[in-house]
């Protein structure tokens, strides 16, 4: 697995985002028949919340991102992204288990909503997701906080 690095993202990063975004998810879209040049970048653009988002980083390059953002019951795991040259290779799997220890740490419930049909499915299911709901386009997944096993 290269060396990687995830850091607080800022408002300079939503270009890089948006391209990142639109290059990951068109086979996807493409698929389900909803691809669309423009709205795939501007629903990025309008949603980029750094405060709750981080950047990847791999050998001191643009890699990726990943959001997790507080709602009422749970925290949003949103826009995790990874340049396609470096996805198999476990990075995706790392940052995801580091964010989700964060929330097991904190007892929080995480949700999340994948494309019908996206591989990406598979990583969060290996990670615990679960299905919570689908429509057509989108899959729902919950995952639960796991606590560490007590020594009695």
């Amino acid at each position: 697995m290269a060396d990687w690095r995830i850091r607080p993202a800022s408002m300079a990063d939503v270009e890089a985002v948006a391209e990142l975004r639109a290059v990951v998810l068109r086979a996807d879209l493409e698929r389900l028949g909803r691809y669309d040049e423009r709205r795939v970048r501007q629903r990025l653009r309008d949603r980029f919340a750094p405060a709750h988002t981080w950047v990847l980083e791999v050998a001191g390059a643009f890699a990726g991102c990943v959001s997790l953002r507080p709602a009422e019951d749970a925290h949003w795991l949103e826009h995790f992204y990874l340049a396609p040259h470096l996805q198999g290779r476990g990075i995706g799997a790392a940052v995801l288990r580091e964010l989700l220890e964060r929330c097991d740490r904190d007892g929080t419930l995480v949700r999340l909503n994948v494309l019908q049909g996206s591989a990406a499915r598979r990583l969060y299911e290996r990670h615990g997701f679960t299905l919570e709901a689908e429509d057509p386009v989108d899959v729902f997944m919950v995952r639960g906080p796991v606590m560490p096993a007590r020594d009695d």
